[in-house]
């Protein structure tokens, strides 16, 4: 319709309603009548060719009503005009403009009805503006008029009442301000009093109120004092969160948390708390080993005050370090214990929101906010544990390594281990660590300590060896290491994996220590034992218990009830050396009781020396050393090990060493004994060197005498060489016997032992037990060979069977003088050895050595004289038979070892002697046993015989053959 207008407005056309007649005549000219249109609508036009003129048109002039049609055409024209082509082209445009108007006024009529409508809307509208332009008239009047009706004192009144409305309102807001001036006041008192939350609430419903009345001038002043007010109270807050870190109060430590709670900063807090549990670490161990330091230094000097702490932990005396430690741990665990007990409380409340969800839109809001902080109160409290343990550790492993404990005295040492051991437990419960920085440091001090004290305790042991008389020490016949102050901590421990103090401690139904120390008392504090308690019964009282017990052992010897199992299979280790058996037959058990007691009435009691004593209280310092500390398990257990080897060195040294061994052809020291020897020589001990100059020259050879000890020397009180006693046979008995019973208790240890050894060194331990420990009852035989070699006179026995004939013709029936000399020689010794057992108790095992030994002796010694014989006959041979078989017959009345040593050695040797050439021969390649001069004798005796001088010289060979590779 607006295109149409404006081309009506171009056109120059006008509403029906318009006057003609103002139109000039040109543009009448231009405006087609009715008639006109009607006649050139009513022109007959092929539509198709109208819509091609149409068509034909330019696209230019239908694109902008501002187009100017009369410039373009201008423009079009060409330089040089035609007539005839302007006209044709002019007709062109009028075509164009003639279909162009046809057209429209066909648009036009056809829409003429709807124009009309719209004309009449037009006009209505005009007609409203009239009648609204005539109520405002109206309206205006009557305000005038209005205005003219009021008075000024109306207005004065309503300007009043006003002002008056206004200055209540100012009335109020002064008072509001006021009582805002003098909150001040009631802040104070209630941060005196504690009450953070109401303070804080108290201060926020002000801020609120102040920021209500920003207009007033004063408020800004008293909005800044509030805002100072908060920030004061905040520090006193806190404050109140680092005491906490001390000393934990549920009342306190809740209006902290809400206070905070109010103040929106919870996260915050927690920050803070962590902060504040570190700070209060440092200073507290700071405040204790200063106050030591100061009280050691007795004066009041400030320059330990500017000292570092690591600094200041070297200043701590030995005397004060276990007090100032235990304090030091108590102090420690005051704060590790308010820190569990924070995350306690959090827990807690954790449990009593869950519990009351919020259902509202607001409080859900709140809950979320409130989650987003339980979620990161939990992991900063998580992560805190380590946090805080790992400052704990720093602290102590500082004062463990500011001190070198290498001379301290064990008691005090183990008190140490026994404090750091409790505090490993407290981190272990604390937050589970393994504490990696208390082993590490208290292992390092371990091991210095220990290889300083190992070191001494070998000095004092070659001390006690060379000043040992080796005299019985009368212990109850029920003695048992465990009766010993030493090894007590081991009825306390159920599994050896716990130290005693551990036990102690967790051992009240199986709470942890934060839950039996969280109210009162403290894990690091010293309980004294009953002294009562800890004294030692283990020492018989004139080699008796009780007189009751003096009868029971005439009157009822048989009778083993009284005697504990663990004794019973000691003692029968003391008989074979081995292994105990699982079962002994009751008459080989009442042979051993029979024999025991006619030699010595204190029959049950184990044979042991003060130094034996010494040692085994030794092992167990060591053991409960290695028990509190396991890191350091093996440093220990090696040192046990060189105890046991210095002792089993020195006995052998004292009393088994001699060169008659090698000669006597016995194998009196096994090849694993002999092993053992080397090693515990090569290693332990320091050889005396050849001169004075000699010890310095190499830096290598003198470290290693640092771990050596030098080899000890017998007392000049222990006499070996008088034949009265049996060539000191009771102190040889006590000294073998100790190192027996001190191998039953180191078996007895081992299971103990083993379970404390770590699992890459455990072959060090069993290769201990079977090359060392189980050796010593092997000592029995070199020690005891020496007394039966020299008490009784073989040498004198060979010289009587030299002056027997033993060409004889005849058989005879009464044996040689020689027999009854022997045999009364094993009498005296027999005799001998009862004088010795009322000074000491001769085992049974040892009896029998010491017979096994002498008839061993005797009967070699019968073949070596029966080698001496240049002549013999075969009634010869069967007086040699005799006098052994009257030998055999007498020796079995004074002993009941069964069967007699070495008895086929004699036998073989005579029946030899009628032997043939080939079973001689045969004889000689099978019996490597016998000498080659005895072989020798045996072939020469023959000669002439049964046996030819070829023959004899055949054998010789073959003895010779024999006897090649040996030389």
């Amino acid at each position: 319709m607006q295109k149409i207008k404006s081309l009506m407005a171009r056109q120059g056309l006008k509403s029906p309603q318009e006057s003609l007649p103002d139109l000039s005549p040109e543009e009448n000219l231009r405006i087609p009548s009715k008639e006109e249109l009607r006649e050139i609508r009513e022109l007959p036009v092929d539509p198709q060719e109208e819509q091609e003129v149409i068509d034909s048109i330019e696209e230019v002039y239908f694109s902008n009503d501002s187009f100017d049609v009369v410039r373009y055409e201008l423009e079009k024209l060409p330089a040089e005009l035609n007539l005839q082509e302007l006209e044709e082209y002019r007709d062109t445009l009028k075509r164009q403009q003639g279909a162009v108007s046809k057209k429209v006024a066909d648009l036009i009529l056809e829409k003429q009805p709807s124009y009309v409508k719209e004309l009449e809307r037009v006009t209505s509208l005009q007609t409203n503006l009239q009648l609204a332009a005539v109520i405002c008239t109206n309206a205006r009047r009557h305000l005038s008029i209005s205005k003219e009706g009021f008075t000024e004192a109306s207005l004065g009144l309503l300007a009043n009442q006003r002002r008056r409305q206004l200055l209540t309102e100012l009335l109020k807001s002064l008072r509001t301000i006021k009582t805002l001036q003098r909150t001040d006041v009631r802040l104070s008192e209630m941060l005196e009093e504690e009450d953070y939350p109401g303070a804080i609430q108290l201060c926020l419903e002000c801020q609120k109120a102040a920021s209500t009345f920003k207009h007033y001038s004063c408020i800004s002043e008293l909005n800044s004092k509030l805002q100072d007010t908060l920030e004061q109270i905040e520090e006193q807050l806190d404050v109140a969160l680092s005491k906490t870190c001390k000393h934990f109060e549920i009342s306190h430590y809740t209006r902290v948390q809400l206070a905070y709670t109010l103040l929106g900063k919870t996260q915050t807090a927690m920050d803070q708390l962590h902060m504040h549990f570190t700070q209060a670490i440092h200073n507290t161990v700071f405040q204790v080993v200063l106050g030591y330091v100061e009280l050691c230094a007795g004066n009041a000097d400030t320059k330990f005050q500017k000292m570092q702490y690591k600094d200041l932990c070297t200043h701590i005396t030995p005397d004060s370090y276990v007090p100032c430690l235990s304090d030091l741990c108590k102090a420690l665990w005051e704060v590790m214990l308010s820190y569990h007990r924070t995350m306690l409380w959090h827990e807690e409340q954790h449990k009593e929101q869950d519990a009351s969800p919020q259902t509202d839109e607001a409080g859900s809001s709140e809950a979320d906010d409130s989650l987003v902080d339980r979620n990161y109160v939990k992991k900063k409290l998580e992560h805190g544990l380590s946090r805080i343990w790992q400052e704990v550790q720093l602290k102590v492993k500082a004062y463990l390594l500011g001190t070198d404990m290498s001379n301290f005295k064990y008691d005090d040492f183990i008190v140490v281990l026994d404090i750091i051991s409790r505090l490993m437990q407290v981190g272990e419960e604390f937050c589970g660590s393994k504490s990696e920085l208390l082993q590490e440091s208290i292992k390092h001090q371990s091991v210095n300590y220990f290889r300083n004290y190992h070191r001494t305790r070998l000095e004092e042991l070659r001390m006690f060896l060379e000043n040992e008389t080796w005299e019985l020490c009368p212990v109850k016949s029920n003695f048992n290491i465990a009766q010993l102050h030493e090894f007590k901590f081991m009825a306390q421990c159920r599994s050896p994996s716990v130290s005693p103090s551990r036990q102690a401690l967790s051992g009240q139904e199986g709470q942890s220590l934060f839950e039996q120390f969280s109210q009162e008392g403290n894990p690091f504090e010293r309980h004294i034992e009953n002294k009562d308690e800890d004294l030692e019964d283990v020492l018989a009282s004139n080699g008796y218990e009780s007189d009751e017990l003096e009868k029971s052992v005439y009157q009822d010897y048989d009778s083993d009830s009284d005697v504990p199992d663990e004794l019973k299979q000691d003692y029968v280790d003391e008989q074979t050396g081995d292994v105990p058996l699982k079962s002994v037959s009751r008459e080989t058990l009442r042979s051993r009781k029979r024999s025991d007691l006619s030699l010595n009435k204190g029959v049950n009691a184990p044979i042991l020396t003060n130094t034996t004593l010494n040692v085994i209280r030794l092992v167990g310092k060591y053991l409960q050393m290695m028990n509190i500390l396991k890191p350091i398990s093996f440093d220990v257990i090696h040192c046990v090990s060189q105890l046991f080897d210095y002792y089993l060195y020195a006995v052998y040294t004292f009393f088994g060493r001699n060169d008659m061994y090698e000669s006597s052809g016995l194998g009196l020291i096994s090849s694993r004994l002999r092993t053992t020897l080397n090693r515990i020589q090569e290693s332990l001990i320091e050889m005396e060197s050849l001169g004075e100059g000699s010890s310095g020259t190499h830096g290598g050879p003198a470290e290693d005498r640092k771990d050596k000890v030098p080899s000890p020397h017998l007392s000049q009180l222990v006499v070996l060489t008088a034949s009265g006693t049996l060539y000191g046979l009771a102190q040889r008995v006590v000294a073998t016997e100790s190192l027996v019973f001190l191998a039953e208790q180191f078996e007895f240890l081992q299971s103990h032992l083993d379970t404390m050894m770590p699992a890459a060194k455990k072959p060090f331990l069993q290769q201990f037990y079977s090359q060392t420990v189980s050796t010593a009852s092997e000592l029995r035989k070199p020690i005891y060979w020496i007394v039966s070699a020299k008490a009784i006179d073989y040498e004198q026995m060979l010289l009587m069977m030299a002056g027997v004939k033993w060409d004889i013709r005849e058989i005879m029936s009464q044996h040689n003088i020689y027999v009854d000399v022997l045999l009364k020689e094993f009498e005296d010794f027999n005799k001998r050895m009862s004088d010795v057992s009322r000074q000491v108790r001769i085992p049974l095992a040892v009896s029998n050595v010491l017979w096994e030994h002498s008839i061993r002796l005797a009967n070699r010694t019968l073949v070596e004289g029966y080698a001496n014989v240049k002549k013999c006959s075969n009634e010869g041979r069967a007086l040699m038979q005799l006098d052994f078989q009257q030998f055999l017959m007498k020796l079995e009345k004074l002993t009941d070892l069964r069967p007699i040593p070495d008895k086929e050695f004699v036998e073989t040797y005579i029946k030899a002697y009628y032997l043939t050439e080939n079973d001689m021969e045969q004889f000689i390649k099978n019996h490597r046993e016998y000498s080659m001069k005895q072989l020798a004798n045996l072939v020469n005796v023959c000669l002439g015989s049964h046996i030819n001088k070829k023959a004899r010289q055949k054998l010789l060979a073959a003895i010779d053959d024999i006897d090649r590779p040996k030389r």
